[in-house]
């Protein structure tokens, strides 16, 4: 199967969701990730405890800390790709993680507690929610893979990251204990920012860092970012009990697109992911919410998740091969390009 077959395959399985980028603009508070300036800047402004930076990876401002210290840690690697930080590619994650906080997706969804509600413990993050469990494998994981890797330099205190108050089994707390429990996942993390960093000694001699090559780059980081995704799946099946059937569905088919952007070696920076984000649903999904003509959600929103729909169930019905042949067309530069061009595409003709 061509390349330029498989194309036509997915632009057919994916309605276009006609909408102009002007019409869609982020709001300006929308931009960052709601509280981000609150957020801890680097490792230090965490509390020290025992001789140990101690991160609460259930508070959603620590959690934030967590991406902002990664991303500070890791500018200057960046600095070619866009003004202030603006090209690094690790903007995907916190931007996610802010749109999850600001729809209600890290809240408590069983309703025991009032765990990341407005009446009851904003800032908490559940560990009953999915999309909260998920995530962890998308904020812990890279922070640790990256302390390991070096990226902070030598740190004066060890790491410990305070566990939930059940559950305690799914997660790891501490670069020894992620190491010894989850080697591969450690290892695609700490092989993306040691990308990063052998970048910076092949250019002591030369006076910028021309040895970085950008799609190098976001070829380890989306590796390790499906990693995340595939490890915590399965761990989290039976968090989407809590979720009503539209909301699951579309958690499951949002991890499914996951490994068909990957492929394409998709930039995740700052101004990219906000573009794409407004076409993520912005609440969660509810019994009653019907495909494709939720009447709250925009057309571009509703065709979005009709298209992740399609995808996810095309993939599964085809037994995986659907994201194989995908793959096989994106192994090469060219290949990718010509994906990024048809997702860009898909959400803006």
């Amino acid at each position: 199967l061509g390349i330029h077959a498989l194309l036509v395959v997915t632009v057919t399985l994916s309605p276009g969701t006609a909408a102009a980028w002007s019409e869609n603009d982020v709001t300006g508070e929308h931009v960052y990730p709601p509280l981000w300036d609150l957020a801890p800047e680097n490792l230090l402004d965490f509390p020290v405890k025992d001789n140990r930076i101690v991160l609460s990876a259930w508070n959603y401002q620590d959690r934030l800390g967590v991406y902002k210290s990664l991303l500070n840690a890791s500018a200057k690697y960046f600095g070619a790709f866009g003004p202030q930080n603006s090209g690094n590619t690790l903007w995907g994650l916190p931007l996610q993680h802010g749109w999850q906080f600001r729809t209600g997706r890290l809240a408590d969804p069983s309703g025991v507690t009032s765990c990341g509600y407005e009446n009851g413990e904003l800032l908490c993050q559940s560990v009953r929610s999915w999309w909260s469990c998920m995530n962890y494998y998308l904020a812990i994981i890279p922070f640790l893979g990256a302390v390991e890797a070096g990226l902070f330099g030598q740190l004066p205190y060890e790491i410990e990251i305070l566990p939930p108050k059940e559950q305690k089994d799914d997660f790891c707390y501490s670069v020894k204990d992620c190491r010894s429990r989850m080697p591969k996942l450690m290892d695609d993390w700490k092989a993306f920012f040691e990308y990063l960093l052998s970048t910076e000694q092949k250019a002591v001699n030369s006076v910028s860092f021309s040895s970085f090559k950008l799609d190098d780059a976001l070829g380890l980081m989306w590796k390790a970012h499906t990693s995340s995704i595939a490890y915590a799946l399965p761990k989290f099946q039976d968090r989407l009990k809590y979720l009503s059937d539209p909301e699951a569905n579309f958690g499951e088919d949002w991890a499914s697109a996951v490994d068909f952007i990957a492929a394409t070696h998709f930039s995740t920076d700052f101004p990219t992911t906000n573009h794409f984000q407004v076409f993520l649903p912005q609440r969660m999904l509810v019994e009653g919410d019907v495909l494709p003509s939720i009447s709250d959600f925009s057309p571009q929103q509703n065709k979005v998740l009709v298209s992740m729909r399609a995808l996810h169930k095309t993939n599964k019905l085809t037994g995986g091969l659907l994201l194989k042949l995908w793959q096989k067309a994106m192994s090469t530069e060219a290949g990718r390009k010509m994906g990024r061009k048809l997702i860009e595409s898909l959400a803006s003709s």
